[in-house]
């Protein structure tokens, strides 16, 4: 490694050596105003970060993991073990909250932009505010970036926008750029998000119903057919339901704005074949193809044209595949990551 690499991995370890410590607690970095996509600013931006495991002495271990729609660090909290998304105990794993999720600035927490005030971010913004929040870190290069659905969609953004700044990338159950099936899918939660906002009398009912359209989305008829019972059916969500109703009703609207916004071929004239050529990163691909939630197609296709790794999943958990067959995906993510 030449001087001036050993100087900015000791520089790395420096300034994460302190958060390391404490293993899992959640974090914030500042990042001040946040210029977005849209042309208008981000006020007084903060992201929301944890950590697991060790950067190693040369810097070159360090994975990103932004989160899903809808989640947090926390819920990633038991992912980073052996066998799990990615082992702890080889690799300085960064958790990092989305904007929108309600820990990293979102409407819901944000003191100059609240609720109605927040502007529309992408996921590109979601991107950026994570790039500036680990350049304040110290952390000017990763060995990978991955993650799960919205966490895909941020990865094929990272890949894009940020070529050189990792070595390789697992998008998992993402998409370059969602399909008309995901837009009329995200679009008709955003409605009955944005509806339940304007009448709040009507709220918990909209959400409800949300939370079921949205539930049925995440597997397949032939696994509920299986795994419920007629007498069971209704009714039988109300735990999810719950768990829409505790998010605030303007982070879910922009959570699904940003998920309608994503396109990584926009920068190259909508060229898939231009933007393959700009990216630099060794990729892995992870789809499901019975996915309600996020259609495989676009990333398969871009899959081809980057001559990228694919692994295909085809049982009927639909998007939740991932998590249901992690027997699977740990180990060739983990031997992905350990490739030469």
């Amino acid at each position: 490694m030449g001087s001036s690499k050993m100087i900015l991995a000791l520089f790395a370890g420096l300034a994460i050596s302190g958060f390391a410590q404490a293993e899992g607690d959640q974090r914030f970095v500042e990042i001040g105003n946040l210029k977005l996509r849209s042309g208008k600013t981000l006020n007084s931006c903060r992201v929301g970060y944890r950590t697991f495991g060790k950067l190693d002495p040369r810097g070159t271990n360090a994975i990103l993991v932004p989160t899903w729609f809808l989640g947090t660090t926390n819920d990633l909290r038991n992912s980073f073990k052996s066998g799990g998304l990615a082992d702890s105990s080889k690799y300085f794993v960064i958790a990092v909250d989305a904007l929108s999720n309600g820990v990293s600035t979102s409407a819901s927490n944000s003191r100059s932009q609240h609720g109605v005030s927040f502007p529309t971010i992408t996921i590109r913004d979601m991107v950026e505010s994570q790039h500036r929040m680990l350049l304040k870190l110290g952390i000017k290069h990763l060995h990978a970036v991955m993650g799960i659905s919205m966490g895909g969609m941020q990865t094929f953004q990272w890949i894009s926008a940020y070529p050189d700044f990792m070595d390789c990338a697992v998008p998992i159950v993402g998409s370059p750029q969602p399909t008309s099936y995901d837009l009329m899918f995200y679009s008709a939660g955003l409605k009955a998000v944005r509806q339940a906002i304007a009448h709040k009398a009507w709220a918990a009912s909209l959400i409800r119903t949300y939370a079921d359209f949205f539930w049925l989305g995440l597997n397949t008829p032939r696994y509920y057919v299986q795994h419920t019972k007629r007498e069971d059916a209704i009714g039988s969500f109300d735990g999810f339901e719950k768990a829409l109703l505790a998010w605030d009703p303007y982070d879910m609207a922009s959570g699904l704005s940003a998920l309608c916004t994503q396109d990584i071929f926009k920068p190259f004239g909508g060229s898939q074949t231009s933007t393959a050529a700009a990216i630099h990163a060794k990729v892995f691909i992870i789809v499901s193809t019975q996915d309600h939630c996020v259609n495989p197609a676009p990333a398969l296709k871009f899959a081809e044209i980057l001559m990228a790794k694919t692994l295909v999943l085809t049982g009927d958990e639909g998007h939740s595949a991932p998590g249901a067959e992690m027997s699977k995906v740990g180990p060739a993510v983990d031997a992905f990551l350990s490739e030469k």
